[in-house]
């Protein structure tokens, strides 16, 4: 399996300001969510990017990138849902495995091997998909894809997709998405990071063709793809962070300062800002 090509989607409604906000990365320089990502797909080996823009907002990425002939941006001409975002790369992508990152969302690996080439070398290995997936607590999983499955031994990361579910409640959960050894009240939720067989985009494809369509999402396609073909879960303890939600901009750059060259540093005014506070708590 050769993975060469990412796709990017950063066209959403609700997420297509959010991959061109500025942040300081772990070396303590300025640069977009865009340019983050960008560059985690590029220690995983990737050399083509395409990044699904709404219509009009090219000219701003294009901007950001330098204009890098290695990048292309493709119109989504419809907001039909993130399934037909993904499904606007197929002639970018054409018959190859590729890597897929969401726009909204930031990785910070907590060990030292960056999260997307962890992931690409597993599905190189097993050559076949392969979902990046994080263990999370079921007060949460509404929010998020969410899959079931069982652990593939001797591994202890590892596991075989046989169902996806989007947005479950903890019931639903519960009653189709148990992962034996996995700990209790916990279930694996997409991580935001996928390598994918071309395959799902003839499933996306039919999906678009069904009688009165108006959305629809990914996640039903990996559920099928599931039923077609081998299709792992990768388990990451690594951080992702949903950058739409209340205050996720906010945690992505903490995490990305205190996980970087300048961590003593921020730690210290952190601490500053803190011992302030609670003294002006104090004299009230």
């Amino acid at each position: 399996m050769n993975i060469k090509k990412a796709l990017i989607t950063a066209a959403g409604a609700d997420q297509r300001k959010l991959a061109i906000q500025t942040l300081v990365d772990r070396d303590g320089n300025r640069k977009t969510v865009l340019e983050i990502l960008i560059d985690e797909a590029r220690q995983a080996g990737i050399e083509e990017i395409g990044v699904v823009v709404h219509p009009g907002d090219q000219d701003v990425y294009s901007e950001i990138v330098a204009y890098d002939q290695q990048i292309r941006f493709i119109q989504q001409d419809k907001q039909l849902g993130y399934g037909y975002a993904v499904l606007c790369g197929s002639s970018f992508i054409g018959s190859e495995y590729f890597l897929h990152l969401v726009g909204d969302h930031l990785y910070v690996n907590r060990s030292t091997e960056p999260c997307a080439k962890h992931l690409t070398e597993i599905a190189k290995m097993n050559n076949c998909s392969v979902s990046a997936v994080t263990p999370t607590r079921e007060s949460l999983i509404p929010n998020y894809g969410t899959i079931g499955g069982k652990r593939i031994h001797p591994t202890n990361d590892l596991y075989v997709i046989d169902k996806v579910i989007e947005k479950p409640t903890p019931t639903i959960a519960e009653q189709k998405l148990i992962v034996p050894g996995l700990r209790a009240g916990h279930y694996l939720c997409f991580f935001g990071m996928h390598v994918l067989s071309p395959s799902v985009f003839s499933i996306l494809e039919q999906n678009l063709n069904r009688e009165n369509v108006t959305k629809f999402g990914l996640s039903d396609a990996l559920n099928e793809l599931a039923q077609k073909e081998q299709y792992l879960a990768l388990e990451k303890n690594d951080w992702r962070f949903d950058m739409g939600t209340r205050y996720g901009l906010l945690k992505a750059q903490l995490a990305l300062a205190l996980s970087g060259n300048d961590r003593d540093q921020v730690m210290a005014e952190l601490l500053e800002f803190f011992a302030m506070k609670n003294m002006n708590s104090v004299g009230k």
